[in-house]
């Protein structure tokens, strides 16, 4: 097949293609890492002049497992809160499930506790509504969502995904941009963040894996607040989110950090929680929950 192009512009031509390498690689298995110098090119020349060494981005970007994710990102861009089930986390099971964690894990909350001043109860709420204590961080690849997410700052790429996007619960297109504009440079921020997280703490990005949204560890932090919150609550010289003690001190450290004092009244401490996640029903359920644990 011949495909004449006349005098249609450059970016019509980029255009084209992204989308049918887009096409291709949905058809392949959807999300795979084959292809991803087909649409992180701009962003690498991005990170570039953000100051990342050129030589260790272009390195990352080749290396298996990266790829670009129309599957977890499109997941993004149709979630709604509102779908969510809160009211699973106040079943007896889980509440035993969270008072078995709070004596085996007596030590690392009273430490926080102590020097944060953020009850056990809340903090072992959070991790059961983020993580159920732990035992679910999320199968995707951060770095590749807060990649994909990231490049779809460039419009070509932006129009092959929106193309791409399964039609079922779907976003319309208007929406669909703004969410974009916004999103993708939150997600631009959140992948420096992650680089430099893992710089710091000798990491490779390609390995962590956590939420669709980016977020990772027991208490799925997002990149920046790992960076800036996180806590090294072992001792060990680092700062590993998915170690309990790391992650219950780092879960303390960032409610102090937004404004937890003891002796708060229900709503405010209601405003604090929303900081984590801002979700009513998130909130409340925190509260319902550590209020489940302190009455035994």
């Amino acid at each position: 097949m011949i495909i004449r192009f006349g005098k249609i512009g450059h970016l019509a031509i980029k255009t084209f293609l992204l989308g049918l390498a887009a096409f291709m690689l949905i058809q392949a298995g959807g999300g795979s890492a084959a292809r991803a110098s087909d649409f992180f090119n701009v962003l690498q020349d991005r990170l570039i002049k953000d100051g990342f060494d050129a030589e260790s981005i272009q390195v990352l970007y080749g290396k298996p497992g990266v790829g670009f994710e129309i599957r977890g990102v499109g997941l993004f861009f149709r979630h709604s809160e509102a779908r969510l089930n809160y009211g699973q986390f106040l079943q007896e099971r889980r509440i035993q499930m969270a008072q078995q964690y709070i004596v085996e894990h007596s030590g690392a909350l009273a430490a926080a506790e102590d020097r944060y001043g953020v009850p056990r109860e809340i903090i072992t709420a959070i991790m059961l509504v983020e993580t159920q204590l732990g035992n679910l961080v999320g199968n995707q690849s951060v770095f590749n969502i807060l990649s994909t997410m990231a490049a779809l700052d460039d419009p070509a790429v932006r129009k092959a995904f929106w193309k791409e996007l399964p039609q079922e619960r779907r976003l319309s297109r208007k929406a669909f941009e703004k969410k974009a504009d916004r999103k993708s440079r939150w997600a631009y921020n959140e992948l420096k963040a992650l680089l430099r997280y893992v710089d710091a703490e000798n990491l490779d990005p390609v390995t962590i894996q956590g939420s669709y949204a980016g977020a990772m560890g027991y208490c799925q932090f997002m990149p920046s607040n790992a960076l800036r919150l996180g806590v090294d609550g072992n001792g060990d010289d680092r700062v590993d989110l998915f170690d309990h003690t790391d992650a219950i001190a780092s879960v303390a450290n960032y409610l102090k950090h937004h404004g937890w004092k003891p002796g708060m009244t229900r709503q405010q401490q209601y405003q604090v929680i929303l900081k984590y996640n801002y979700s009513k029903p998130y909130a409340n359920t925190i509260l319902d929950i550590a209020a489940r644990l302190r009455d035994g």
